[in-house]
């Protein structure tokens, strides 16, 4: 019997997030520390199987909210299913006749939930690379992250733009270029300008993420559409500078200007500042990285930090000083 075993990993935003969603650029890494894996095989079924850790059983009411309170109330089955409805209809609209065997299709993760770490993503890369091994057709590669974003954005609600979905996709380290004069349609599906660059010119990073607070991306993104929609003036200026902070760091990085990578990235925090009701212990994980001497921003929705550190002493530092704030640092593994 046939065992498809397909991964998609997490990924932290280097720079200029958030503006992948209002055409602007970013720059993201792969975090290879942590994966959602898919595991499908034929079966008499079509069989979707929970993962171990979304339970529903509990040994007080106090333990039930806080569950909730860290993982929300929605587990991956959602994610699967709507990924497979997604992908059926992919296939309609080609005209590609599917074969009619069912298949058993479980899944586990160990991203860290609701830290803006991109587990929901991961889990629907991986569910659409497993199905289409299982099916013998292929979504070409750009188009693949605007597949993973129409599943979140169209059948789920979920919001967040293209970032977390092209590096998922490509993996390494990538430059992104969503501007409207880079737009291009690749089998029905809005793609942009994707530049992997050479993972060997980034200078040391290191991620720290929170491991008993958490925050939906749902809350993060808190009107900030609706306001750059109706045009105030502060969210627009924001969105651009963070795509112009990411032109300037993709050129910092082929320069190998660690100094001036560090300084943009501290700077697209103070953009996200300026527009965010920024909760604060997640300002005070950017205070305590920089008071160690790091660079520091958000590397998605919120949750998780990444920056520039200089040597060794100064990653035991963060480590001694975030984890005094209940936060892991790790030095991501890319590669």
């Amino acid at each position: 019997m046939q065992i498809i075993r397909s991964r998609a990993h997490a990924r932290a935003g280097l720079i200029g997030n958030p503006s992948d969603g209002y055409n602007g650029k970013t720059i993201s890494i792969i975090v290879k520390d942590f994966r959602a894996e898919i595991v499908l095989y034929e079966w008499d079924t079509l069989e979707i199987v929970p993962a171990q850790e979304e339970r529903a059983r509990y040994r007080s009411i106090q333990e039930l909210a806080r569950d909730v309170k860290l993982h929300g109330y929605y587990g991956g089955e959602r994610l699967v299913k709507a990924t497979v409805k997604r992908f059926v209809e992919y296939c309609q609209r080609r005209g590609v006749r599917l074969h009619d065997r069912n298949f058993s299709i479980r899944y586990e993760t160990n991203i860290p939930r609701q830290v803006g770490l991109a587990g929901s993503s991961a889990i629907i890369a991986a569910t659409m690379r497993a199905l289409m091994e299982f099916y013998d057709i292929h979504i070409p590669q750009p188009a693949q992250p605007s597949f993973v974003l129409s599943v979140e954005n169209e059948e789920l609600g979920i919001a967040g733009g293209l970032q977390d979905r092209v590096i998922q996709v490509y993996e390494g380290l990538v430059f992104m270029d969503f501007d409207k004069a880079r737009e291009r349609e690749v089998e029905g599906f809005r793609c942009y300008h994707y530049e992997p660059l050479d993972l060997a010119l980034l200078p040391p990073i290191y991620i720290a993420y929170s491991t008993h607070l958490a925050e939906p991306t749902e809350v993060f993104h808190n009107d900030i559409r609706g306001r750059f929609n109706r045009g105030e003036e502060k969210v627009v200026a924001a969105m651009k500078r963070c795509g112009e902070l990411a032109a300037l760091a993709r050129q910092a990085i082929l320069d190998r200007d660690a100094k001036r990578l560090g300084e943009l990235m501290d700077e697209n925090f103070e953009m996200r500042r300026g527009i965010y009701n920024l909760p604060p212990w997640q300002v005070e994980m950017i205070d305590v990285a920089r008071a160690c001497g790091a660079s520091a921003q958000f590397a998605g929705s919120g949750g998780t930090i990444i920056g520039t550190y200089r040597d060794d002493a100064m990653l035991e530092a963060l480590r001694q000083k975030l984890g005094a704030l209940e936060c892991r640092v790790i030095v991501p593994k890319i590669l």
